[in-house]
């Protein structure tokens, strides 16, 4: 077995476990850091992504298996805090599982570049900026005070992340700070709507690329996910105490510096970013 190739997925499982759930666009680094380290070819690169963000997503079932045990149990039993969060997830979830649906190909065809990553890195950034100088008018303090329409809200926020550079967590996060939702609401819900949307985006993937699965690639695929789901479960129990006290503009401020990196060493030859 390549030790430098399973080091190489070492790294890249640290990076889909640490930035899935921070407002800064997992996709957008895998991206950037795969082409950077040469990682794999482009349809093996694609399948190891696929697995390793399952990794991630388990990190949230884990950490709050005890709320999804709960939710579970109280769907059998009809009680209505558990339908009424169900189907919440449940619509924030559609919108963006619908749109990329029939927009997947155009998306991973066009945009799946470091210099579009990069872009949206940038413009995503100053949204972030702009989010946390508005006044926040709190209505939803805790994820159980959401109503369908917050939820409506957040999926159609979601929709951004389709585009790579966005970031998922963060079109939820600050779409729900737009939206009235508490950081640590908006946090939490994020996480929560991770896991359908993940789930069902690898479910996807999987199906679509099932011819390159091959069992002599099972190292590389197996120390990809567990880095993930270690990094992963490490940023989820940082960053809900992280935002209880602290804004986002960090990550902003980030975005916007890592993004114009890119740009620029594109611009003058520095960094070839095509492979």
């Amino acid at each position: 077995m390549d030790i430098i190739l399973l080091l190489k997925a070492v790294l890249m499982g640290l990076i889909e476990g640490a930035t899935e759930f921070l407002p800064v666009s997992s996709t957008g680094h895998l991206i950037v850091t795969a082409s950077l380290i040469n990682f794999w070819t482009p349809e093996k690169r694609h399948v190891f992504e696929v697995a390793i963000q399952l990794g991630a997503i388990l990190a949230v079932c884990y950490e709050y298996r005890q709320r999804l045990i709960n939710v579970t149990q109280g769907l059998f039993t009809g009680q209505q805090q558990a339908w009424t969060f169900a189907s919440n997830i449940l619509i924030a979830f559609l919108p963006a599982a619908i749109i990329g649906l029939f927009a997947r190909d155009f998306i991973k065809g066009y945009l799946f570049n470091p210099v579009s990553v990069a872009t949206a890195l940038v413009v995503g950034g100053f949204v972030i900026l702009y989010a946390e100088n508005r006044q926040h008018k709190i209505t939803v303090p805790e994820v159980d005070d959401m109503k369908p329409l917050d939820a409506l809200k957040l999926g159609l926020a979601q929709c951004c992340a389709l585009i790579p550079g966005t970031s998922r967590s963060g079109a939820t996060i600050i779409g729900g700070l737009f939206f009235g939702l508490s950081r640590k609401a908006a946090a939490e819900f994020s996480f929560f709507l991770a896991i359908p949307t993940m789930v069902a985006a690898t479910v996807y993937d999987v199906y679509k690329s099932r011819d390159e699965f091959i069992m002599a690639d099972f190292p590389v695929f197996a120390v990809g996910f567990m880095a993930a789901f270690v990094a992963g479960l490490l940023v989820v129990r940082t960053l809900v105490k992280y935002v209880a006290n602290h804004d986002f503009k960090i990550f902003a401020y980030y975005r916007i510096v890592f993004g114009c990196f890119i740009l620029a060493t594109a611009w003058f030859g520095l960094i070839d970013w095509s492979h």
